[in-house]
C-alpha cells in the first residue's frame, strides 16, 4: 500500500477518516505489513502483502484465523490498544 493512499481511506464500518497508520514493515512510501487503525470505532484492519484488508465484520469472520495470526505474529511491534481494543476480536 502506497502512503499516498490514506489520503482517501476511511473505515468501511464508520466512514470515519483518518485513519491511523502503523507501519511493521515498509520500504520508502510502501507499507508492505501493518495495520490501519479506526480511532473512532477501534476497529483494525491489516495490511498484508501491501493489500489493506478492510472488509466489515461479517467478511472477516472467513478470515477469522488469518486475522489472529498476523496479530500474534506482529504482536511486539502492534501498539496495544490495537491488540486489546481493536474490533472484531484480539488476542
Amino acid at each position: 500500500m502506497k502512503k499516498s493512499m490514506l489520503d482517501i481511506l476511511a473505515c468501511p464500518i464508520d466512514k470515519h477518516y483518518p485513519l491511523e497508520l502503523f507501519e511493521i514493515i515498509s520500504e520508502g512510501q510502501t507499507i508492505k505489513e501493518g495495520i490501519l487503525f479506526c480511532t473512532q470505532c477501534n476497529r483494525y484492519y491489516p495490511i498484508i502483502d501491501e493489500i489493506p484488508v478492510m472488509l466489515p465484520d461479517e467478511l472477516r469472520e472467513a478470515d477469522k484465523k488469518r486475522d489472529i495470526e498476523f496479530l500474534k505474529k506482529w504482536q511486539r511491534k502492534i501498539p496495544e490498544k490495537v491488540i486489546k481494543q481493536g474490533n472484531p476480536w484480539h488476542l
